[in-house]
């Protein structure tokens, strides 16, 4: 193995705010599974070595990490865990299809083989809401029925009871180009929903190329925070979106409408700052889709600046 952990960033600088947090990163950085042809071939545990050695604490399951013995032993290694499993849970707009269930209880057994932490549920994008990614407001917009949105949020009470079940909490991650992107849709859904078993991923920068406010929506939500993907947005590529001039989610992403933490539109300060003041407790995962860099040094930019603001704060 390579790239091995030595001095933890938090070991070298003391306090920080938010210090019952974990600080993670999603591997989509270095392997998209939405535009595979945007990242350049990597080696599985070649991207745990990276993470390690930028000193995150977790990641998310990728399908092309190993199971078994052969991860236990990969993350023991490399003083990593599994931060969380991401289960899309496929929905047209009456709501969730039939195989939907199994999908999340397939994802979670996964969860709970690997010794993981938190189920991340979302919808996928589809066509249906992804040439309107950004633009999400309008009364033109294909939208899930209200039908549609009483059924999701069974499921996901079904599914969040059986997660913690076995010892996992379930959050909904709010997505672009799906049914539930906007600050109303996500309102909708939790308004619908038991907050006991189905809690908040909030994506800070879905919600905010959403249409939403980062630090409003974790006030607004609170407890029910229970994980969080630190996104931030490419002020130009979201002004293009908006109009149109670039045509929907997945053109975002090439256009790399996600930037490094601190070069975009998120409020990190506020974000960490809201979250240090809720005494949160949970996974922070740092989360860039695309990137015009080489991947570690993206995930690099984005951890000093996560240091640099977590240590200003403790003072």
């Amino acid at each position: 193995m390579t790239g091995a952990r030595t001095i933890e960033p938090a070991a070298v600088v003391g306090r920080r705010a938010i210090p019952r947090a974990r600080i993670g990163i999603v591997h989509i950085l270095w392997a998209n599974d939405d535009l595979p042809e945007l990242t350049p071939p990597i080696e599985p545990l070649q991207i745990l070595d990276e993470i390690s050695r930028l000193g995150f604490e977790g990641t998310q399951l990728a399908g092309s990490f190993p199971r078994g013995a052969a991860l236990d032993e990969a993350l023991a290694a490399r003083d990593l865990c599994i931060a969380e499993a991401y289960a899309c849970i496929e929905c047209d707009a009456d709501g969730p299809v039939a195989s939907a269930l199994e999908v999340g209880r397939a994802k979670l057994a996964e969860l709970h083989a690997v010794h993981g932490d938190t189920l991340v549920a979302a919808l996928p994008v589809g066509p249906a809401r992804v040439p309107w990614g950004g633009r999400a407001d309008g009364p033109d917009v294909p939208r899930m029925t209200d039908e549609g949105f009483r059924r999701l949020a069974v499921l996901l009470e079904t599914l969040g009871r059986e997660a913690a079940d076995l010892g996992h909490p379930l959050a909904f991650h709010n997505h672009v180009g799906t049914y539930v992107e906007t600050p109303t849709e996500v309102e909708k859904l939790f308004s619908m929903s038991d907050p006991a078993v189905v809690g908040s991923c909030l994506d800070v920068g879905h919600y905010l190329l959403g249409g939403g406010d980062p630090v409003a929506g974790l006030t607004r939500y609170g407890d029910r925070v229970k994980h969080v993907h630190l996104k931030d947005v490419d002020p130009t590529v979201k002004a293009a979106m908006a109009t149109g001039e670039v045509d929907g989610f997945l053109a975002g992403l090439r256009s790399r409408v996600f930037c490094e933490s601190g070069r975009g539109l998120l409020d990190v300060r506020g974000v960490l700052r809201t979250l240090d003041g809720m005494d949160y407790a949970g996974w922070v995962m740092v989360e860039q889709d695309t990137t015009w860099r080489p991947p570690s040094e993206s995930a690099a930019m984005s951890r000093a600046v996560v240091d640099l603001i977590l240590r200003e704060l403790a003072g």
